[in-house]
């Protein structure tokens, strides 16, 4: 019951002390928003973006179109050598018959020019449609496959998969970066307000020092204040990720940009979101509270 008592009386201390503040608790109240709307953003942005690699990855196809006159043994000669590299998650093998019959059945246009092809006639090529384990190491792969005799020619639409892989890289890392500063600038101004606050509070301390009070009970309530300034700085953030997202996603689910941009689902995603958005809140809070009492707090 005690330390209930104690616990209650420091978190109710730690509410006045914030709002007694109130200008200084704002300002790191205020920089803790941002973080953590940057911290949404950066979190919500990465994780669809590993959705949108995920969906490039699966729909990705290296074709390999072997050589004209290629023999049946010479096909299976390709075949051993795609099962030795390192990269290939399954491959199917597709004759050119087989190609014109597929075309054929897609296209009106289609069947009527090739309907009269024989097999010395087809002029498509026999290929081998690759699927891959990592798309980052799709040229690397591409090129092996280049090197193996009889194939004539790779193809894997090369240009749109480097830009996009670029892109999602490069926005990752800013975003990343932009958090990570700003994370930085947030536990220095709770440093500097829990400063501020111990300095006003100076009688106060040396008073329970010599009632004997221990160093945790002195350091709790500055600790439980960044807790509070932590949790309030996350209400717009949660908020605005809960909502924005929804309305994004119920945006984009009805008038898609392409089949590879798909948003990963609101529910639960955009709720496991809002979660590490308070725990981040409360543990810069606390993270800034902390250090203050530590470097200033002379116990």
């Amino acid at each position: 019951m005690k330390l209930i008592r104690m616990i209650g009386r420091d978190i109710r201390d730690a509410f006045k002390s914030v709002f007694r503040n109130f200008s200084l608790s704002m300002a790191s109240i205020s920089n803790i928003t941002v973080t953590l709307l940057l911290a949404g953003l950066a979190i919500i942005s990465s994780y669809n973006i590993n959705n949108f690699a995920k969906l490039i990855k699966e729909d990705l196809t290296i074709v390999v179109f072997l050589e004209k006159d290629i023999t049946e043994d010479k096909v299976k000669d390709v075949e051993d050598s795609i099962k030795m590299l390192d990269n290939i998650a399954n491959y199917e093998f597709k004759s050119k018959e087989d190609i014109k019959k597929s075309m054929m059945k897609e296209s009106e246009v289609y069947n009527k020019i090739m309907q009269n092809w024989n097999v010395e006639d087809n002029p498509l090529y026999n290929t081998y449609m690759i699927k891959i384990k990592e798309i980052e190491k799709v040229k690397e792969t591409a090129d092996n496959l280049k090197k193996i005799d009889n194939v004539e020619l790779v193809k894997y639409g090369e240009d749109f998969i480097s830009r996009y892989i670029l892109v999602f890289k490069t926005v990752e890392k800013i975003l990343i970066g932009i958090v990570i500063l700003f994370v930085v600038v947030t536990v220095f101004l709770i440093n500097n307000t829990i400063k501020i606050t111990i300095s006003s509070r100076r009688n106060e301390i040396e008073i329970m020092r010599l009632v004997g009070a221990s160093n945790f009970n002195i350091q709790l309530p500055f600790i439980v204040e960044g807790l509070i300034i932590g949790m309030i700085g996350a209400i717009l953030p949660i908020i605005g990720a809960i909502y924005g997202y929804t309305t994004l996603y119920d945006h984009f689910s009805n008038n898609p940009i392409s089949p590879f941009f798909k948003l990963v689902s609101p529910d639960p995603f955009i709720y496991l979101v809002s979660l590490m958005l308070l725990g981040i809140g409360i543990l810069v809070g606390m993270l800034g509270s902390f250090t203050a009492v530590r470097k200033y707090l002379k116990i």
